[in-house]
This record gives C-alpha cells, structure tokens and sequence, in this order.
C-alpha cells in the first residue's frame, strides 16, 4: 500500500537548510519545475506570427485595372469597325492571329517567311547594332565624364549628331557597306548609341567628390577608380541609357526594314500593305508593341539585379 506524504512550507525550508549544512546539491526549483514540464510532455511552444492579410484592393488593383483597360479598347475598336468593310474587327484580326500564330516558323523562300522568323530576323539586327552601340557608347561616356578635355572636343560633335533622324543615315549605310543588312544595322548603332553615352557621362560626373578625393589619398590606378568606385555609381545612369538606346532601336529597325527590303518584322507590314492585307499589319502592330515591352521588362530586371544600394 502506498502511502502519500505531505509537506508544508515550513518542512521543504528545514530540509533544505539541512541539505546545505550537509553539503548536499540542492536542487533550482525553476529548474525542478521545467524538468517535470518536460517529462510530462506539455513544454509550451512559442506563438505563430499571424500572416498579413491579403491586400485584395491593390491585386485587384494590378490585374483587373489593365484587363479593364484592354477591354475599354476593344470595345471601342468593334464599335467604330462595327460597319466598316474594310477595317477588319477585333474578332477577324484575332481568327488571323490564331492562324498566322499555328504556323509561325514556315519557310515558302526567301520572300515568304514565318512572322516568327520575321521577328527573330529584327532582334538578331537589333541585338547585333545595340550591342556595337555598347561596345563603343559605354567607354565613351565614362571617357567624357573623366576628361575635360575631351568633354569640351566631344559634346559639340553629340550636340550636332544627336538630333539627326535615324532613318537619315540609312542611306549613308547603304553607301557605305552596299547592302541592306549591314546598313539597318549601322542605322541602329547609330540611334543608339547617344542615350547611353550622355547618360552614362552624366552619371560619372554625379560621382561624389569626396569618393574621388580618397582615391587621389590611396593614390588609386584608373582602372581601380573605374572598377570600384565609378562602375557601382554609374550603373543605374548606366542602365537608364540602355533602356532607351534599346527601345528606339527597335523602333528604327522596323522603318528601316520597310526601306531596305528582306526578312523582319518591319518589311513584313510593309508586304502586307502591299498585298492589303490590314488584319495582318494590325497583328504585326501589337507584335511590335509586346516585343517592345518584353525587352523593357527583361532590362528592368536587369537593373534590379544588378543594384549596389
């Protein structure tokens, strides 16, 4: 038979007591009462953070705002086609899209491509005319925004160049390398290059003095200077120009196109308007327009990642 023994305050004191006189370990009871805690198996666990509510205004904000607004131009377009014969209606132009886009990478010669292979043939001169543009636009600005010598040579030849219309060289292009291809290229190279060499001067001109009196005291080379203090400060000047240097070269291109004949984007509108074909040029028009905004969202992410904040 077990039998319960109760203590009262008083006897755990004096037993206590008696344990230190004996020189016995006595026990914490915080540590006593955490123990049994924990072999009862009731240990208190912490509290979930509650999750933030979802901010139903501004996802619809974000979703429904522009679906509405495309919706608003539709709309407005099958309103003033509604009667028309030769305007097509939002419902021919998109029965037109569903077939060109079926079959977009078909091959019927040199004269009949695909809209896909029209449209990789832009970007492959664009890619190819930017990237040149780089090349030469980037050291460029870094070059006249270090140098006052060459500020002073240089800003008067970009002040006169700068506003000249792109298509006003195509023919300079056509001289020159006595084809079309390399000619809509140079066209592109050519419109694209001022953005990025202003801005990028500018951005090396903004650099804080005091970033350049520590690397005159370190007694920094150039290419030190250039990599670690001006390169981190210019980027998003930097990025700024490439962005408008790449979406007026995808503009110029399809003009350019339309004068000098072959395959892309903006000889394929203009042989549709020959064969009076407008559902197609509508199509094409929104091709352009979301190719357009593709290359500006993918160089937005490109800035993004590329921030030293």
């Amino acid at each position: 038979m077990v039998s319960a023994v109760f203590h009262s305050p008083s006897d755990a004191s004096d037993a206590l007591r008696a344990d230190k006189a004996a020189g016995k370990p006595t026990s914490n009871p915080m540590t006593s009462t955490a123990a049994a805690t924990l072999s009862t198996g009731q240990a208190s666990t912490p509290t979930a953070t509650p999750k933030a509510p979802i901010d139903w205004a501004g996802l619809a904000l974000k979703t429904l705002a522009p679906l509405a607004g495309i919706a608003l131009l539709i709309a407005i377009w099958a309103l003033l086609t509604m009667k028309s014969t030769t305007f097509p209606t939002p419902l021919a132009t998109w029965e037109e899209a569903v077939k060109l886009f079926s079959d977009p990478f078909y091959s019927n010669g040199p004269n009949d491509q695909g809209l896909g292979w029209n449209i990789l043939f832009s970007l492959k001169r664009v890619a190819m005319g930017f990237g040149l543009a780089a090349l030469v636009g980037i050291p460029m600005g870094f070059l006249i925004g270090r140098s006052t010598i060459a500020s002073a040579m240089l800003n008067p030849i970009i002040s006169l160049l700068r506003p000249v219309s792109p298509l006003a060289w195509l023919p300079i292009g056509l001289l020159v390398f006595k084809s079309a291809d390399p000619a809509a290229i140079w066209t592109i190279f050519i419109c694209s290059i001022w953005p990025m060499i202003i801005n990028t001067a500018v951005g090396v001109q903004r650099v804080p003095e005091d970033y350049l009196n520590v690397a005159k005291v370190l007694n920094l080379s150039e290419w030190t200077i250039v990599k670690k203090i001006l390169f981190p400060s210019v980027l998003p000047y930097m990025l700024t120009g490439v962005r408008l240097s790449v979406g007026t070269a995808w503009l110029v291109i399809v003009a350019a196109e339309m004068l000098t004949g072959g395959v892309g984007i903006g000889f394929w509108v203009w042989d549709e308007w020959n064969n009076l074909n407008v559902s197609h040029i509508l199509i094409a028009i929104f091709v352009i327009g979301i190719v357009g905004l593709l290359l500006e969202n993918a160089l937005v992410a490109v800035a993004k990642r590329f921030s030293f904040e």
